[in-house]
């Protein structure tokens, strides 16, 4: 189902092939396919590989270390790296705040935090969402008191995705309190070895501790780690998060579920006959397949258009609710398709060190997994019930 490209960009294919089949460990490779844990070594392998080739970055322009590439050559790029089984890119830190640094942070801060991310010294997580505030983000109530040469931060922030690992958080608080809720939030980066910050894990229905509580004590922050202007973060948590509704719509991570999806039903029999024959269910992935398409279609337009300096505007929101409902509907058909072998979901069997019987064929095992874990693509990120009201606002007026 791939697009038509030009003999540069078939080229530059090539090249990107040709690297992760030689660069790309089998370890790592076989942990993706076989939809296994990937441990926080095994992602900081992975992004050194990528850096000692200079794509770890390949949205960050070259003067910052990035590889400059045009929408169409990170679209190839995703493409092949999902065909790879390669382990994605940690969005927090490349994806989230770099390009939030390169246009709204300080000349320090450009200089201290972006070769940080590249080299593997800072690994970010994102500090937005809180109990009381989570599509509706302007509640944040995480408050940052300006006590001479510091901010003093108390709050707590939830759902913070392998905040377990991290060692910077960029958060979101609360800076005053008058006018609009808006207009009364800053935007800070935060050591998380601060005293009086807790991280508690939380288990998810996957059974994997993917998200975490991170709790503010009387947090010290140095000023210095104020990005922009106070009071203006909602500025800049905006233009983050339209480059973050984008890169959730996932096209490479949805092909790569497609043609395992295919795979599976080929091999699963119903009736006698391959699952894949039954016009049921043929029809059901020939629907996902043409969604898929128009989708993939309408990303390369979006990303031309930032790549042209123009931030994603309510597109992001279309491309976020469509790619991923694409990608549950792929999640669910592929829970189906395997059959019984989706009921006896072992978690600890995802995990490294586990020795015993598999339970059901190999592309069997993270089909349960892939299902239980992507519920929360259409939360994430702003719901999308949030992000329909976005798009009838922008686009229809309403």
């Amino acid at each position: 189902m791939d697009l038509t490209f030009t003999p540069e960009q078939e080229a530059f294919r090539s090249d990107v092939r040709a690297f992760l089949d030689e660069r790309l460990p089998k370890r790592l490779s076989d942990k993706v396919r076989l939809g296994k844990t990937l441990t926080k070594a095994d992602h900081e392998e992975w992004h050194a590989i990528l850096n000692d080739r200079g794509w770890l970055a390949g949205n960050w322009p070259k003067e910052y270390g990035g590889a400059g590439w045009n929408a169409v050559q990170r679209h190839i790029f995703e493409e092949e790296m999902t065909r790879a089984n390669a382990p994605r890119i940690v969005p927090f830190g490349v994806a989230m705040l770099g390009p939030v640094l390169q246009a709204f942070g300080s000349q320090d801060q450009k200089d201290t935090y972006l070769p940080r991310i590249l080299n593997g010294q800072d690994w970010w997580c994102q500090g937005y969402s809180e109990p009381g505030a989570g599509s509706d983000l302007a509640s944040v109530r995480t408050s940052a008191v300006r006590d001479g040469d510091h901010y003093v931060v108390n709050g707590q922030k939830a759902w913070t995705t392998l905040g377990q690992h991290a060692t910077m958080i960029f958060c979101l608080v609360r800076t005053a309190t008058g006018g609009k809720p808006q207009e009364g939030i800053s935007f800070l980066l935060v050591d998380m070895q601060s005293p009086g910050i807790t991280v508690r894990p939380v288990v998810l229905i996957d059974g994997q501790p993917e998200v975490n509580e991170v709790f503010f004590d009387d947090v010290r922050v140095p000023v210095g780690n104020l990005v922009g202007e106070e009071n203006k973060g909602w500025t800049y948590a905006k233009y983050l998060l339209t480059h973050e509704r984008t890169n959730i719509a996932g096209v490479g991570f949805a092909q790569a579920g497609l043609e395992h999806l295919k795979h599976v039903a080929r091999c699963e029999l119903d009736n006698g006959r391959p699952l894949i024959e039954n016009p049921h269910f043929a029809a059901r992935i020939a629907q996902v397949e043409i969604d898929l398409m128009a989708m993939a279609t309408t990303n390369l337009r979006v990303l031309s258009q930032a790549a042209a300096g123009q931030a994603p505007g309510a597109e992001s929101s279309m491309l976020k609710v469509k790619g991923t409902q694409i990608r549950q509907e792929i999640n669910a058909l592929t829970r189906v398709a395997v059959g019984s072998y989706a009921m006896p979901f072992v978690s600890e069997a995802l995990e490294d060190g586990w020795n015993e019987e598999p339970i059901g064929p190999e592309y069997a095992m993270p089909a349960t997994a892939n299902y239980f874990n992507n519920r929360k693509l259409s939360i994430y990120g702003g719901s999308n019930e949030v992000q329909r009201t976005i798009i009838s606002k922008s686009i229809l007026g309403l």
